[in-house]
């Protein structure tokens, strides 16, 4: 059976200057859905590349004392260099000086021309350099460009011209009828309430003043808008041809079954983009997804701030797959994601060294110890067992469908909850007890067999996002890939297979200070751009005082460490979670006010402060046998309060 085919695409990347973790970011989330793509059996072909040509490129060219095509050729050269760095599976990369690109752009505006959408004029207004863009008076933000912010300057030249409104009722009946085409919701909203509805002014499509750039080849005083050139590589880089004979790749291909772009272009690709398709008798993409920005700590990413970070010098602190985790799981679906020194730091300890590199291994650990590291399944079942496989096999169906709607932070969310599933099982079961019983010991290996069979699958699912730790952890685990399809069926793991005898770390826990103390050698600037008033650099809060109370007052409360072993949103509450809270020997339900910085899966696994000896009330018309405490910024922000280090479920604090 043939499959089913798949065309996926990033932006290809201005070759303006070295690309900045948030413009890695996606080539990473786009080849996160390639790899998901193929494991679901799709034959996939993804695209990437570079746009190089316009006048910010031959002015920068300038400067540098070199050709624009010097240029671009070393940019080009560094873009690649950090795709390959970032282990992302791309089919090709195109640039757009490629020689049968240029040819067919030539092609297509002849033919835009010859049809009449093209017409010649002069154009008056304001132009930004950066964005290669013209805006009247009245679309300008405060005197500067609407979308990236800088200043604009006038400008009047001889240009061509689009007939947008040709095709604007065409393509609001498109959008209206094709809900999933622009995504997300939010995008599809702007582009028609600014865009689209207010009417289309035809779009300057050439240039003549300057000339990097494809020539108009019947009017070479002319190049050709740097738009029209750039969009169209999703066509000419699987082989499209003006004159009608495109290949049989293209034909395979085409239409596009994902445009990925960053938000900022996301005008281009839903309104220019579709029109010039429709000019040439093709079909539409099915969906263009304008994915948010990743922002280092509380705004976007510049040079000029002193607060950009690198793909490569990330992955030398944290490593390729660290860097994959952290960009895919902290950036939204909609809103921008933010991206720190501390923040990795602190993600790379709690979730990849705890919850995920000491799970492995301490199983592959105790297979050693406990049975020279054969991992059998001796059938000795229990009913927890039960309810560990119900979990690790629910897995699945979850991600898949967090990744048909394309939030892949919150597949990996589904991944992760799994591991912590089977921290929590080793809790359960208590390996090392079952140890110092001869009696115990089937029951020991089956506990350690099914530990080893729900981190495979847990493992399979992780490949699309973190491959190379998928690779470590099969490789030590000595088991073979699975298919997704697999990964409906517990109990595949072959009975009687032998770990590896020591196990890899696969994430070493950092000390925040020492990377600070690197990051600081590498980057003394850093520190004065970022410097703030000294009352602001304190980071701390005053709150109104609460009325003394006296010790005896105090020793009436009682605070014990729970564990969370259950959680869910409270239905028709914005605010709400109900927590299963496992202290001692009990469970007790509690529901708390912080649906707002928690999901009920990240919930799940940690261990919490509680106030145990509350008056049960009910919230919500839930009763709530308790408090979780938790602290609150001045933004409303709620951090669970946690022990230091670990400790068991009912210890008193005191």
């Amino acid at each position: 059976m043939e499959k089913q085919k798949y065309y996926i695409t990033t932006a290809i990347a201005y070759t303006s200057g070295k690309p900045h973790i948030g413009n890695t970011y996606e080539i990473v989330l786009a080849d996160a859905i390639a790899r998901y793509k193929r494991q679901q059996g799709y034959d996939v072909f993804f695209q990437t590349g570079t746009d190089e040509h316009g006048q910010k490129i031959e002015l920068k060219a300038a400067e540098a004392g070199i050709t624009p095509k010097e240029f671009v050729d070393n940019v080009s050269g560094e873009i690649k260099r950090i795709w390959d760095l970032m282990n992302t599976s791309y089919d090709k990369f195109i640039r757009t000086t490629d020689e049968d690109h240029e040819k067919q752009v030539q092609k297509i505006f002849k033919k835009m021309y010859a049809k009449g959408d093209i017409y010649k004029g002069h154009y008056e207004g304001m132009y930004c350099t950066p964005c290669e863009s013209f805006f009247t008076e009245s679309q300008l933000v405060d005197g500067k460009c609407p979308d990236c912010g800088r200043p604009c300057v006038p400008a009047k030249e001889e240009a061509y011209f689009f007939k947008m409104s040709k095709y604007a009722d065409r393509l609001i009946e498109h959008i209206n009828t094709h809900p999933e085409f622009i995504q997300p919701e939010s995008r599809k909203n702007e582009m028609m309430n600014n865009f689209l509805l207010p009417g289309l002014q035809d779009l300057c499509v050439s240039r003549t003043s300057f000339k990097w750039g494809i020539p108009v080849d019947y009017d070479p005083n002319h190049v050709v808008y740097v738009w029209l050139d750039a969009l169209t590589n999703y066509i000419t880089g699987i082989g499209y041809d003006c004159d009608g004979e495109s290949t049989e790749q293209f034909q395979k291909n085409w239409p596009a079954d994902l445009h990925l772009i960053g938000k900022d272009i996301i005008r281009f690709h839903t309104i220019y983009w579709p029109i010039f398709l429709m000019s040439l008798d093709l079909p539409l993409p099915k969906q263009v997804f304008g994915h948010p920005w990743l922002l280092q700590g509380d705004g976007k990413m510049s040079k000029s701030k002193g607060n950009v970070l690198y793909a490569d010098e990330l992955v030398e602190f944290f490593g390729v797959d660290a860097v994959r985790y952290f960009v895919l799981h902290e950036m939204p679906f909609e809103n921008d994601g933010v991206i720190t020194w501390e923040l990795m730091v602190e993600r790379l300890n709690s979730e990849l060294a705890n919850t995920l590199g000491n799970l492995v291994n301490r199983t592959i650990s105790m297979s050693n110890k406990y049975f020279g590291g054969v991992v059998e399944n001796k059938g000795a079942a229990e009913p927890v067992d039960d309810d560990l496989k119900e979990f690790v096999l629910s897995i699945p169906g979850k991600v898949d469908a967090k990744m048909d709607k394309l939030r892949v932070a919150d597949a990996i969310t589904e991944v992760f909850s799994l591991f912590k599933r089977c921290n929590k099982y080793i809790d359960e079961t208590m390996p090392w007890a079952l140890a110092k019983d001869e009696t115990r010991q089937d029951r020991l290996a089956t506990v350690l067999y099914n530990l080893v069979e729900s981190i495979c699958i847990g493992a399979t699912l992780l490949e699309s996002f973190m491959p190379e730790t998928t690779e470590k952890i099969l490789a030590q685990l000595h088991a073979g890939k699975r298919t997704l399809e697999d990964l409906k069926t517990f109990g595949l793991y072959e009975s009687g297979t032998k770990v590896t005898e020591t196990p890899e770390i696969l994430f070493a826990r950092l000390k925040l200070d020492e990377v600070m103390a690197k990051v600081a050698e590498r980057h003394p600037q850093v520190e004065e751009v970022q410097e703030q008033p000294e009352e602001a650099r304190e980071n701390v809060i005053d709150i109104e005082s609460k009325p003394e109370i006296t010790f005896e007052y105090f020793e009436k409360l009682q605070f014990q460490v729970g564990e969370i072993i259950a959680c869910e949103a409270v239905k028709k509450s914005r605010k709400l979670l109900c927590s299963q809270v496992k202290i001692g020997s009990q469970v007790r339900q509690i529901v708390s006010g912080i649906k707002s910085s928690y999901s009920p899966e990240e919930m799940v696994g940690k261990k919490v402060m509680v106030l145990t000896n509350l008056k049960p009330a009910k919230l919500a018309g839930i009763l709530s046998e308790g408090m979780i405490l938790c602290a609150e910024d001045a933004d409303g922000n709620l951090a669970l309060v946690a022990p230091e280090k670990d400790m068991p479920a009912g210890a008193e604090i005191c």
